[in-house]
């Protein structure tokens, strides 16, 4: 499973889903967070607005219901009414054409408020007075509602429906007798059309806002409004919670309650019309979401791609150097971190180029040193042979010195033109033994013309170093030192060590006429332009000494500067050649 999603495990699409991931967590959270304040907004402005809206109008059903109280408290305090009522209590018969009195009375108030429907006087027996027809205050409505009256002691009672007409409410109060002490003369009934409170054109107000009006009595039935899919609203009336389904809707409830009348003015609006700016609200953060994010993954792409593309071209580059084509990358990078790592890798290619050319000239220089030496040996077994044979005849004669003298000639040579597959680093100890055996030939050559002495720093014997460093310069000290010296000569060698921590100094001091300050500059010219400085003996110059010093050292081909050879002259003072290695490993 792994290596089927192998290739398509790549730092831009790392980038490209971890840009992804975040975008859609971001958003998510944002949105959600938007999304639950706004609607949190909205839903708590749509209820303010619908309570609102339920105290202007409990305030206007206030107002109408002041209005019917004041006009039944004018018919009940009207003298006809006030005459008739008092009579009747004092035992008197009231006759017909008193009856008929108060249709003149009762009409001029209907005519005041068209949408009173009718007045209805009954005596404190129940009995009716107008209009002149038979009935009773029984029969018309409840005992409650007469009880109530009566508590209420002259204050307008609303009872509700009409049980004659379901069309009209019927509102009543007991009319107190002003002569009488204020006591109970009888009853007022007043019926009034359910239009009278305007419900429905209130309604119709706020009908593109979707609300709906209601007026509901004491025990949830509609009196006033557009009837919905239930009559008893009692259950959403004593509902405690701010929503309410009724039929298959659901709504938000805004309840007032009247004082005077006990009636509670419902208001009711569609839960979709308080969440429609959610809706929209909704849509628009999908449609910002989906731009957002469309825009997000071309920014990403292109952002991955500005930083894959570079490390791209810089695999490529990698993969022809693997192949042999250490070539630089020339590609430009936008990212600083990026430009870095490519000038770091333009960088190691030109050092590695560098590494080769300075390897190749050490392979070169080394396979020239070989061939010398092979081109030296003539046949170098038959030498050794030789000099072996030598040794032992004059071992038999007793000339012991001149049998040592082929001894050290023999590990002279042997050194000097071992085959080309042994190791051309031998130890600091190695390389001393074999300027000893050198100058203790030279010694028989010169005799007392030649003295020499070797300061060996203690503990430098096992340090590492190339072959044959000191021979050439000790056979150059002897050559234009001692031999070209009026007299004795002195050749000294010392290990120091260096000024540089980790270094070691050696130095091949000779007492000869030294060098003017011209000979001077033209052997330092030469040892840094790669001239032939040549020695005798091994065929071998100071140029290749100083070549083999940078080659294996790594250093730049500066004389004067503390790298490769060092050359100090004074005129009839003498010669000193010295030159500074690593006292450990010596850079193999």
């Amino acid at each position: 499973m792994r290596s089927r999603f192998q290739p398509f495990n790549t730092l831009r699409n790392q980038i490209f889903i971890g840009f992804i991931l975040v975008m859609l967590m971001m958003m998510s959270v944002a949105g959600m967070f938007i999304y639950l304040n706004v609607s949190h907004l909205l839903k708590n402005s749509a209820e303010r607005h619908i309570g609102q809206t339920a105290v202007q109008a409990s305030g206007r059903l206030d107002a109408l219901i002041g209005q019917m109280d004041s006009l039944t408290e004018q018919v009940a305090n009207h003298p006809a009414v006030q005459h008739i009522l008092l009579e009747e209590r004092n035992g008197g018969k009231v006759s017909f054409r008193q009856r008929q009195s108060l249709l003149q009375v009762m009409h001029s108030y209907q005519t005041y408020m068209p949408s009173v429907g009718s007045l209805e006087l009954y005596t404190t027996k129940g009995e009716m007075l107008f209009p002149i027809r038979e009935g009773s205050l029984e029969e018309r409505i409840g005992q409650a509602d007469i009880r109530e009256a009566n508590q209420m002691k002259g204050r307008l009672v609303w009872i509700g429906i009409d049980p004659e007409d379901p069309r009209s409410l019927l509102a009543i109060r007991q009319v107190s007798l002003v002569d009488r002490w204020f006591s109970r003369g009888g009853y007022l009934i007043t019926r009034m059309e359910r239009s009278y409170f305007g419900l429905n054109d209130a309604a119709a107000v706020q009908e593109e806002a979707g609300e709906t009006m209601l007026l509901v009595d004491r025990q949830g039935q509609l009196l006033s409004g557009e009837p919905v899919n239930q009559t008893d609203l009692s259950a959403v009336l004593h509902s405690k919670t701010q929503t309410v389904h009724i039929g298959e809707r659901e709504y938000v409830k805004a309840v007032q309650q009247s004082e005077r009348t006990g009636w509670s003015l419902l208001i009711l609006i569609p839960v979709s019309v308080v969440t429609d700016g959610i809706s929209v609200l909704r849509t628009t953060l999908i449609i910002s979401a989906s731009l957002g994010a469309v825009l997000f993954l071309l920014m990403s792409f292109m952002l991955s791609t500005l930083i894959t593309k570079p490390i791209d071209h810089l695999i490529q580059a990698m993969r022809r150097s693997r192949e042999g084509a250490l070539a630089l990358n020339p590609e430009p990078a936008a990212a600083a971190e990026l430009q870095e790592l490519n000038a770091e890798y333009n960088s190691m290619i030109v050092d590695i180029n560098e590494l080769i050319c300075v390897i190749c000239e050490k392979e070169v220089l080394q396979s020239q040193t070989e061939l010398r030496a092979l081109q030296a040996q003539i046949n170098p077994h038959f030498l050794f042979n030789t000099l072996d044979a030598f040794n032992w005849s004059l071992r038999e004669k007793g000339e012991e010195e001149l049998a040592g003298l082929m001894v050290s000639m023999s590990r002279l040579f042997r050194y000097i033109i071992e085959p080309a597959h042994h190791d051309s680093w031998v130890t600091l100890g190695e390389e001393i033994a074999q300027v000893r055996r050198y100058l203790e030939l030279m010694k028989m050559r010169l005799g007392e013309r030649l003295s020499w002495q070797i300061h060996m720093l203690p503990g430098a014997a096992p340090i590492p170093l190339p072959k044959l460093l000191i021979q050439p310069i000790l056979e150059n000290a002897i050559l234009h030192g001692v031999e070209n010296r009026m007299g004795n000569g002195h050749v000294e060698i010392r290990v120091t060590p260096s000024a540089r921590p980790g270094w070691i100094q050696i130095a091949v001091i000779d007492d000869g006429p030294g060098m003017t300050l011209e000979e001077l500059a033209a052997v330092r010219a030469a040892l840094t332009g790669g001239s032939t400085v040549q020695s005798k003996g091994t065929g071998m110059g100071l140029a290749n000494v100083q070549r083999r010093l940078v080659l294996y050292y790594n250093r730049a081909s500066d004389a004067t500067d503390g790298d490769g050879l060092m050359v100090h002259s004074v005129v009839q003072e003498g010669t000193v050649v010295a030159f500074e290695i690593p006292d450990e490993y010596g850079g193999r």
